[in-house]
Parts: structure tokens; sequence; C-alpha cells
């Protein structure tokens, strides 16, 4: 995701003010990248916070491929926004007549002296402060571009750190219609037949969440053989050098040895596997939050056959519940969000954006199981072909009885977005174990 921030100075302010413009990075054959964009606009605010700026509210240029013109206020509930961060950080809607001019557009078309391109990654408050803060007096008007990861995760003032968990846990929350067609899903899959894990009787009001993330884009870039023959594999590295004009490092390995290094994404043959290894039946319920899954229906009859009762947001809501987001490719994003934050149990086939926000948001609500998938080891024993079912089983069960969903603490350089403990949640490991209703070690946790 690229953002510019266009920075001015009113002589009648006494603060500077900001304004950050959200441009959606889109790879053909991809997903809305929604949760990247949620990161941003957190660490958006907290620069403002740290330059004593005023915030004004993102703009995001119309798609290019998925044709998604939705604004900001379409997917975030713009007041439940504003009144969150009102004490926290001045917030505008629009620039002022005099600054209209400080767009994307005009420092698209050559050099500027106001613009700043050498934000590093990580950037610290200190080096904003050095190198932004004087050029905004200056000048008045000041772009920054690149942002994407532009502000450090360590060594930051703990009302900096807890000012964007306020921003991405409280303030980013979605507008009614999203919140009410999600809302409307959760209901009906709570109002489903009942499920069992085996030896778990748990209800008739239980789901579990599952995002494949197996679409092309993901297929290509892990460079992995998927079992298509030398016919997928030279389409791949075909659609591997349009999108990314070679710069994918994974190309270099061999299939054995990314699958060594956990690096291939699970393809749902292998995630109905390893769900009916850890127990799941087949009358368990599955809300499929994936956009397109490479090798199209086919590709998921394995699946479906193993869970009978899976569903998506389609066949979920009628035709007419869905219209207002039809081509709108980040609200249906959205929804899939909400579905899988209130879900029983969620795992992710592979990690990612959505993983990641998902996992922490469900940590930082205390809510239920999500299962992080030991890529090693899966790879490992779907490798080892001599494996009886009972000895495949209970490989699973045993290396994953730890990855269920334990509170893990934050490590240098994670981000807060994927780590919400202890800086968003606690301030003693104490607390995190009275916050936390999983059974925990924390001797073992990140």
């Amino acid at each position: 995701m690229v953002l510019f921030w266009t920075l001015f100075r009113k002589q009648d302010f006494m603060k500077q003010n900001l304004k950050v413009y959200g441009i959606r990075q889109i790879v053909e054959g991809g997903s809305p990248v929604l949760v990247e964009g949620m990161n941003h606009i957190c660490d958006a605010v907290a620069v403002a916070k740290i330059l004593n700026a005023t915030l004004v509210l993102p703009h995001f240029d119309v798609n290019p491929v998925w044709k998604d013109s939705s604004s900001f206020a379409d997917i975030f509930n713009v007041d439940h926004f504003l009144n969150t961060l009102g004490f926290e950080v001045n917030i505008v809607t629009k620039l002022p007549p005099e600054f209209e001019w400080s767009t994307r557009e005009y420092y698209a078309t050559g050099y500027r002296a106001t613009r700043v391109k050498n934000a590093p990654v990580q950037a610290s408050p200190e080096w904003y402060i050095t190198n932004v803060l004087p050029l905004l007096r200056s000048s008045g008007v000041v772009a920054i571009a690149p942002f994407s990861h532009r502000l450090a995760f360590n060594d930051l003032p703990d009302e900096i750190q807890r000012l964007r968990c306020k921003v991405n846990f409280e303030a980013l929350r979605f507008v009614p219609s999203i919140d009410n067609i999600g809302n409307i899903l959760v209901e009906r899959l709570r109002k489903s037949h009942a499920w069992t894990v085996e030896g778990d009787d748990v209800g008739s009001s239980k789901y579990l969440a599952l995002h494949l993330r197996f679409d092309k884009d993901m297929a290509a870039h892990s460079a992995c053989d998927f079992g298509g023959g030398k016919a997928e594999r030279l389409a791949l590295a075909k659609y591997r050098g349009v999108v990314w004009q070679g710069r994918v490092s994974n190309a270099q390995l061999s299939d054995k040895e990314l699958r060594d290094k956990g690096k291939c994404p699970m393809s749902p043959e292998e995630v109905g596997i390893m769900l009916v290894a850890l127990g799941f039946s087949p009358k368990t319920h599955v809300y499929l939050a994936s956009y397109t899954v490479y090798g199209g229906s086919a590709r998921m009859d394995f699946l479906h056959n193993l869970f009978p009762n899976m569903v998506t947001k389609y066949t979920l809501a009628t035709a007419e519940e869905l219209a207002p987001f039809a081509g709108k490719a980040s609200q249906l994003a959205a929804i899939d969000y909400l579905v899988s934050l209130h879900s029983d149990i969620f795992l992710s086939a592979s990690r990612g954006n959505m993983h990641n926000s998902l996992a922490a948001h469900r940590t930082y609500l205390n809510v239920r199981k999500t299962i992080k998938p030991d890529m090693n080891l899966m790879a490992r024993l779907f490798a080892h072909k001599n494996l009886t079912w009972p000895e495949f089983r209970r490989s699973v069960v045993e290396g994953h009885k730890n990855r269920m969903g334990q509170v893990a603490l934050r490590q240098p350089t994670q981000s807060i977005y994927t780590y919400p403990a202890p800086d968003c949640m606690c301030t003693s490991r104490r607390s995190i174990a009275e916050h936390s209703n999983l059974d925990m070690d924390l001797q073992e946790a990140r």
C-alpha cells in the first residue's frame, strides 16, 4: 500500500496539520488489502500525535483492478472514529480551501521540494521530529511517500503505543450496513445444526471460520509445486514474471527446500486433512472466508466432501442482502472479517495480514480459539508417506496443542497489530494470565 501524506501549516493554527491519502495496492488475482490499510491508518494517527498535527480523513483512490470506489466513509464509521479519537488527535474531514491543491496528482507530476521520500522502514519518532517537522515549519506543506511500515514498534512512548491500539481495536469500526449483514450471517450460523469436535460436545451454536488464502497470487508468489505438472509450473512462473518482474526470492529454491522451510501454503486438500486430524467431524459448520481459490471449484471438491456444511457469504446471504456490496471488494472483505472475528474457532491456512489481524483482534477481545498452523510440521508430515493415520493424527494434535490461541507476548520488532500483548492489554505477566480464559503456559509465550 502506498500512502501519500500532505502536511500543512496555517498561520492561525498553533498545530501543524496532516493529510493522509490511502491508495490501495492491487495485484491482479489477489485480494483487497483491507487489513494493511487499517494498520497504516493507525500509524498515521500515531504520527499525527507525535507531530502535534491535525489528521484529515484518508481519501482512497478508485481501485484500478477491482474497480472498487469505496471511500473511508463507505467502510468505516466516521462518527465513531471521530468520537473515539476526539480527545487524542485533532481530526477534520477535509483540507482548508487554500491547501486543496496538495494532492497525490500534484506530487506525481514531477519533483516537489516539499515531498519526503526517504522515511526509513521502522522510523523512530525522533526521525519524524528531526526530518519532517522543520520542513513542515519552513514550507507549510510536506508530503511523505512511501509510508508502508514507516513507524517503529519499539522504543515508542507508552502513550503512542496505546493510541495505536485504540485506533486499531476501538476506533476503526465498520459502518452499520457492514455490521448489520455481518451480524445476520453470524446469527444464521449460530442457528445451524449441532456439530462436534471428537470428544467435545460443543452444542448447536458453534462454527469454524476458515481463511484458505489459496488464490493465484499466493500460489504464484510461493513458487511451490501444487501437483499440476509442468504446465502449471510454467503458467505460475509466467504470472510471477508479469506481476513481480522476477522479484520473488522463493523462485530460486526447489519445491522440497520451500516445503522444508514451511514456505508453501497449504492446499484446500491439506487443510481438510489437518482439520480431520484435529478432530473436526463432517458435522462441523465451516464459514469459508476467502475471495477466490486457485484451481476453481474443482479444487474445493475434496474439502467440501469432508465438510458438507461449508458456507460462504454468498450461500448464507440472499442476493438482495449482498446487492449493496456488489463490486465493493473491501466491503465484502470487511464482512468476512466480522464473521471470522466472532467465530468460535478461526483458522487461516497460512500467515498473512488477515490472519495476523484477526488473531490479534480475537486476543484483544479474549474470544475463543485461533488455530495457528505449524507450516514446518505439516510440510514434514505430508512429505512422510509411510506414516499411518493414527501416527499422522497424533503428530498433528501434539504439534498444535500450544497453537490454539494462547496469548503470545510481543517480542522486539514484532507488530502490535499481530501481538497486542502486553502493549494493548496488560502491564504484567500476571495480568495477562488473569485476562486470558485459555489454558496458557507463559513459559512458552513468545
